[in-house]
């Protein structure tokens, strides 16, 4: 199989912005700024930037602006009590305002994965300000004749994970010795491992070791109260077009929008075969194929 090293290029601008209580968030442009508008963000604990298997095969021919949900990735570290879903929520309509007001009004389309798709999903008004919403496997409950207790387990099990994860590292190879080991990153493209070195550590200080810019704490915190935030979304409470792109439902540690098609009537669903939930990482080409089909199919390509 072939090697990448992927090194994320400097972005062609960055907009430090204030959010809720006064959290910093940093908005980031790349791409063509010619293009349609695309607004990315990423899963609990991770970063934008260990996207970029997946966002540089979008950079030719859209407009991208990046950004990390607060306490991730580029941003300052802000109050662990703020940091929830309901935040994330508030946060987005700073967001949203800060990319008309800086990079000019465009009609944007936001591509969500897992806990940003979540925060999507929970906007007062879903879709509202969007010309359209790319979510990729989003952890949505079962349908009425499954056990929406199921979700709450798993998110509660997964807090727990958290808490045991190593928040420090002697160095970056000790992280990506640790992050090779983990069976939920088996599948990703080669040279995913080094780029998570590179985009969810910062040095200490004295540079002799290594913190998660997200803290176990943190993320952990998320999962905690994640249950409450859980929705079966109809397509009907949306003010734009709607595509849900899963991983593949055969597989172990794959999310389902839903446990039947019930579940997701309205909207456009497709799934990624032989991905799990870290599917832009592990198929990235067929996740922008597929992603670029919709829009296209919406005249929003």
């Amino acid at each position: 199989m072939k090697e990448y090293t992927w090194e994320v290029p400097a972005p062609l601008s960055t907009t430090p912005i204030q959010v809720t209580d006064g959290a910093r968030i940093i908005l980031r442009r790349y791409g063509n700024p010619k293009g349609p508008r695309l607004v990315l963000s990423h899963d609990n604990g991770l970063a934008s930037d260990l996207y970029y298997p997946f966002w540089s095969r979008l950079m030719p021919d859209f407009d991208l602006i990046i950004y990390d949900l607060r306490s991730h990735g580029w941003n300052p570290r802000s109050a662990l009590h703020n940091h929830n879903i309901s935040t994330f929520v508030a946060d987005n309509e700073f967001v949203r305002q800060a990319i008309d007001a800086d990079f000019g009004p465009k009609p944007a389309v936001g591509v969500f994965h897992s806990l940003s798709a979540i925060v999507a999903l929970n906007e007062d008004r879903p879709g509202e300000g969007w010309a359209g919403l790319v979510l990729f496997d989003p952890p949505l409950y079962p349908p009425p004749t499954g056990d929406p207790y199921e979700i709450d387990r798993l998110w509660r099990n997964c807090a727990a994970a958290r808490q045991f994860r190593p928040a420090r590292f002697r160095s970056p190879a000790a992280f990506v010795t640790d992050f090779r080991r983990s069976r939920l990153h088996e599948r990703m493209v080669p040279g995913v491992a080094e780029l998570a070195s590179r985009t969810l550590l910062r040095p200490l200080s004295d540079e002799q070791e290594y913190e998660l810019c997200c803290p176990p704490e943190w993320e952990a915190h998320v999962f905690q109260w994640g249950f409450a935030y859980g929705v079966e979304p109809s397509a009907k409470q949306f003010r734009c077009p709607v595509k849900v792109i899963g991983g593949d439902p055969t597989l172990r540690f794959s999310f389902m929008p839903s446990a039947e098609l019930e579940g997701i009537l309205g909207f456009e669903y497709d799934f990624v075969p032989d991905t799990t939930h870290f599917l832009q990482l592990e198929d990235p080409e067929e996740c922008v194929t597929t992603m670029v089909g919709f829009l296209e199919q919406k005249g929003l390509a």
